[in-house]
């Protein structure tokens, strides 16, 4: 889950002013983390103390009102009204990490990721993109092969991962769609050699940077069984306490093998 927060937490300065190359500081003085990292650290928490997911999303909303956001995430998050909003965008494959992580079995994971989804992404594509990722961080933390977990995303969701990220790179643009997103971000992992090259080669495809590198860096902790050392010391030191506290429990809950 850290590989997560820390690909968000990296990503964050250049959503809004995109780079196209993998030669950048990693952690810039600018460097924060955004609603990727408050969704999927209150999903932890929600597996941690079983309390309901949606109401965690509004608890953590109001704690951090300010953190980037999607409008249809707002109002809702705002209203007394719980119904889902259809939303088929990336932000439910942003936060779906920790299921990747806390479950025993491959339906399992397919099946709580709908769960955690549909409590506000109830459009196909917005479930299809966290369960893939879910899944992909499930088959990494199993043992599985980059070329296994590509075929078995491409055969159970579709995906086009057929182009290396230097051919994506060029022609990518800024896209929040769920489909226009996470397979971007899974190729960016199969073509990193280690955790620190996958989030600079999803940060690099320019886009929703943030959340490219959040859900990259969610499968590469899991298939490089961990996330450097220097790495995470940033992130608890970016991350509040409240935030810190959390992910240090779940990290030693459910990823003592991949520290």
């Amino acid at each position: 889950m850290i590989g997560a927060i820390a690909g968000d937490i990296v990503g964050s300065v250049y959503e809004w002013s995109n780079i196209k190359t993998k030669d950048f500081v990693l952690f810039s003085g600018q460097c924060s983390f955004t609603d990727d990292s408050i969704l999927t650290i209150a999903l932890a928490d929600s597996i941690l103390r079983d309390i309901p997911y949606g109401d965690n999303l509004k608890r953590f909303y109001r704690l951090y009102p300010d953190r980037g956001y999607g409008e249809g995430f707002h109002r809702w998050a705002r209203s007394r009204d719980s119904r889902a909003y259809n939303s088929w965008g990336n932000g439910a494959a942003m936060r779906i990490s920790p299921v990747g992580y806390a479950c025993d079995d491959l339906e399992t994971v397919l099946q709580k990721a709908r769960e955690f989804t549909e409590i506000t992404h109830n459009h196909p594509e917005g479930i299809k993109g966290a369960q893939a990722t879910a899944a992909a961080i499930f088959l990494a933390r199993t043992g599985e092969s980059k070329a296994g977990i590509r075929a078995f995303i491409e055969t159970r969701f579709q995906y086009d991962l057929s182009r290396h990220t230097d051919q994506i790179r060029p022609y990518y643009k800024f896209d929040v769609s769920s489909q226009g997103t996470v397979p971007q971000a899974i190729r960016a992992f199969i073509d990193s050699s280690d955790f620190e090259d996958a989030l600079r080669t999803a940060v690099s495809l320019g886009g929703d940077s943030d959340t490219l590198a959040c859900i990259t860096g969610g499968i590469a902790q899991a298939f490089y069984r961990g996330v450097p050392g220097s790495i995470q010391s940033k992130v608890y030191e970016i991350l509040d306490d409240r935030l810190g506290r959390i992910t240090r429990e779940f990290m030693e809950r459910y990823c003592k093998d991949f520290c």
